[in-house]
């Protein structure tokens, strides 16, 4: 963050709503001399803001925290004009709960003159107070691979249905619902209108619902726009919506051409896995027991991972794209992470306790067909025990993403 301000005019944080963006932007305020924090939350703010935006901006010698600048689209208009005339760094530091590019009439306007930082929900090491380094480790092919864990499937399903939104941690299991609840309606309610001309608003939590229903499975538009009542048309533009204010996220098939065959669907996912469990009213204990999961366990897990490695790759010295892979023949792997140089690792994400050499056919698919390209590719278990399964692929328990 204090990188970005001394070298770019405007540096916005966005994310999700209570993910944490409002306390992180008010003590880098509180740490610099003359810099100001206003939040656009605030009725009587928001109100001068819109009856003059640049006047508002205009005259500050300090740095200008704007809290949920999204609220008033004509504010990015006045920043990038006043930028743009005086290219100083360091000048806007802003936050958004809707990605900004995604904001209706101001698309464009501050692209090359703002660094975007994505700030999502606790990952599991900022919850323990430590910093990951699987992401980059995976890419030197330095993951330690000889650390057992003591965390069984309970433990891990209990995490990701707590999912990492602050205001959830302090909260009993039987309290989460009524939450996360308020929150889709609230987001739903106060951001979408913001970057989308939504006609049938009242339907969208229904349509978020249905979204964590498809959680970790290929995206089938038709079927979905099927299953909502909507034209196929609106349910696209009604899902560019839903994933501009995070509540959604589709990760990309990877494009690797490795076979004629590759799958071009991308895979949904709710964007906390917290929510995502609640929004299925799936509980760790009803998930645990396998007369009553029918695979829901794995599609939790899975997404559970996605996000951990999502936190990871924004802070992450490597800074990967993410995708998923998968032909027509059902070879798959679950995330495939592609650095800029073309070098690649490979997730692939099991709710059982062991694994076996028979469950590696897409990792290993990918490293014969990538050769040097392949660094390194894990299955990510809920077991105790690391074991090595061939040249760069090994089963590792699932707490090595935050322990390594």
């Amino acid at each position: 963050m204090d990188a970005a301000i001394a070298d770019t005019r405007a540096v916005a944080v966005i994310g999700p709503r209570q993910a944490g963006k409002s306390t992180l932007v008010r003590g880098v305020a509180g740490k610099r001399k003359n810099a100001v924090y206003v939040t656009l939350d605030n009725e009587e703010t928001r109100r001068l803001a819109e009856a003059d935006p640049e006047g508002f901006v205009r005259g500050r010698s300090g740095l200008l925290v704007i809290d949920e600048v999204q609220r008033i689209p004509k504010l990015l208009l006045a920043i990038k004009s006043l930028v743009d005339v005086d290219p100083r760094p360091g000048r806007f530091l802003l936050t958004g709960s809707a990605h900004l590019f995604a904001v209706k009439d101001v698309a464009d306007s501050l692209a090359g003159r703002m660094e975007i930082v994505e700030l999502w929900p606790f990952s599991q090491g900022e919850i323990g107070g430590r910093r990951e380094r699987f992401v980059d480790l995976a890419f030197a092919g330095r993951v330690p691979v000889d650390r057992g864990s003591k965390l069984g499937k309970v433990d891990y399903l209990e995490r990701a249905c707590r999912g990492g939104f602050p205001e959830v941690m302090g909260r009993r299991v039987d309290r989460r619902r009524a939450w996360f609840r308020s929150y889709v309606r609230a987001v739903t309610a106060r951001e979408i209108p913001g970057v989308a001309d939504v006609e049938r608003l009242a339907e969208l939590p229904r349509l978020v619902r249905l979204c964590a229903a498809r959680h970790g499975s290929p995206l089938n538009v038709a079927a979905l726009a099927r299953d909502a009542g909507l034209p196929e048309r609106t349910t696209h533009r009604y899902l560019d919506a839903l994933e501009a204010v995070f509540l959604i996220r589709r990760i990309p098939a990877w494009g690797g051409s490795l076979t004629a065959r590759e799958a071009r669907s991308a895979k949904l996912y709710v964007t906390d896995a917290g929510l995502a469990a609640d929004l299925r009213g799936a509980s760790a204990k009803a998930l645990a027991d396998p007369t009553m999961a029918h695979g829901a366990d794995g599609a939790l897990l899975e997404g559970f991972v996605v996000g951990e490695l999502l936190r990871q790759a924004a802070w992450s010295k490597v800074q990967p794209r993410i995708h998923h892979f998968r032909d027509r023949n059902g070879l798959e792997v679950d995330v495939v992470l592609e650095a800029d140089d073309g070098s690649v690792v490979g997730i692939e994400v099991k709710g059982s306790a062991s694994v076996s050499a028979s469950q590696a056919t897409g990792l290993r698919f990918l490293r014969d067909s990538l050769g040097s390209r392949f660094r390194f590719g894990a299955i990510l278990h809920t077991g105790p025990a690391a074991s090595d399964l061939g040249d760069r692929i090994c089963a590792l328990p699932m707490e090595t993403l935050w322990s390594a």
